[in-house]
């Protein structure tokens, strides 16, 4: 499979604070890329510029897929008295195609019902999402994502503050979304996720420091500092990494 994006030395972040500096890494086309590291070492940030709301100050962002990236945000990022069902939920992602204010054409509703099929969640439809269990919204925010139709799928930890048979719904379904063609780019901190990815980049200090298959590269960030390659060696300044 061709990348899906090419970044070049980009260093990007937030009102004039670098957090990516002199980043180059390739998103692979089709595949599953799990972003790991430490808090702070630019994941979130990442997933802003390959969804073209962050732009980077330096470098280079060469994009291959063809339609505009679709964004999950965690469901914790919902407010919670907010009135809409499911079903609405997800035809919001609609309106990248059709606008906020246009009828839904039966296109648009059966892509709708595909996509709540897709997340089994079509027997939820006409409940309030603000009544649903923070795996049930996961699964819907999913929903709208695919609702789009994007080839290029971005999450933030959407696993996070969920519990375990939930976080194993959502970890099926990303693989479910990857397995389909489309391009999936997941920041997570369990390991279990990470290791279901096809690649894996590892952050620190707004760098990849090691890419590849997950549990090489997982294996090599647990490993003592002596006994890594010198290209894995951190700095004195770098923090302690994660144990995977």
């Amino acid at each position: 499979m061709p990348p899906a994006v090419d970044i070049a030395e980009v260093t990007a972040g937030y009102r004039g604070h670098p957090v990516l500096r002199e980043f180059t890494a390739t998103i692979p086309g089709g595949r599953v890329t799990a972003l790991v590291g430490p808090n702070g070492s630019g994941k979130s940030t990442l997933l802003g510029v390959l969804a073209g709301v962050i732009t980077p100050t330096a470098g280079t962002v060469r994009r291959h897929h063809l339609r505009r990236p679709a964004m999950v945000v965690q469901h914790s990022g919902v407010p919670p008295t907010l009135p809409i069902t499911v079903r609405e939920t997800v035809a919001m992602g609609r309106w990248a195609q059709r606008g906020a204010w246009r009828r839904l054409t039966w296109e648009d509703r059966a892509i709708v019902g595909a996509c709540l099929d897709r997340m089994a969640i079509t027997d939820l439809a006409e409940r309030r999402l603000d009544s649903l269990s923070g795996g049930q919204r996961q699964r819907a925010l999913l929903a709208q994502a695919l609702a789009q139709e994007s080839d290029l799928l971005l999450l933030d930890e959407p696993t996070t503050g969920l519990d375990s048979a939930a976080q194993q719904e959502i970890s099926d379904a990303v693989r479910h979304v990857g397995a389909h063609g489309v391009t999936v780019v997941h920041a997570t901190h369990r390991r279990e996720d990470a290791l279901r990815a096809d690649y894996c980049l590892l952050l620190r200090d707004g760098r990849v420091t090691d890419h590849g298959d997950p549990r090489t590269v997982l294996r090599a960030a647990n490993e003592p500092e002596a006994a890594r390659p010198p290209s894995l060696h951190r700095h004195r300044h770098q923090p302690v990494p994660h144990k995977w």
